[in-house]
């Protein structure tokens, strides 16, 4: 099947066949490999922004994200320099691992969208779908409050 959608701002025509995952056609159609697959999306580590919204790639199929505009953890820098978000989690010493640190980026970069000034508990509720076993969350929730603070408007 033919699909076009833009990727990381860049515009996409590909056939894929139907059954395609997203995070397959993410990672080795276009070699965005920073959002990881784990057979099941259990971890969220797949977490991509589809039309400004949070979701686990390895659920949709890539036919069905057609017309769509996709954000991976690769296209949150700007210009070659880290968002809001990436240098608050380098900051507040939050990065896990290579594996879930792209899906809590993701996540929090929808949250932070949607509410600019989110409370412990949402950005707790937050980052509930994407599981880290390195270590607690606490740095992450206190990046995500740095970068709020960072995109709060002035």
């Amino acid at each position: 099947m033919q699909i076009s959608l833009t990727v990381n701002g860049k515009s996409y025509s590909e056939d894929v066949e139907p059954r395609l995952l997203l995070v397959d056609f993410l990672r080795d159609r276009l070699g965005l490999t920073g959002t990881k697959s784990d057979g099941g999306s259990i971890s969220g580590a797949c977490t991509v922004l589809l039309n400004g919204v949070s979701v686990k790639s390895s659920f949709i199929l890539a036919v069905q994200a057609d017309g769509a505009e996709i954000v991976t953890v690769e296209g949150l820098e700007q210009n070659g320099q880290l968002n809001s978000l990436q240098e608050a989690f380098w900051e507040a010493h939050a990065v896990q691992n290579g594996f879930s640190t792209p899906g809590l980026l993701m996540s929090l970069s929808d949250l932070l969208q949607r509410n600019p000034s989110p409370s412990e508990g949402e950005i707790r509720t937050w980052v509930d779908g994407v599981l880290s076993r390195d270590t607690g969350y606490q740095n992450v929730i206190r990046a995500a409050q740095l970068a709020a603070e960072k995109i709060k408007p002035q």
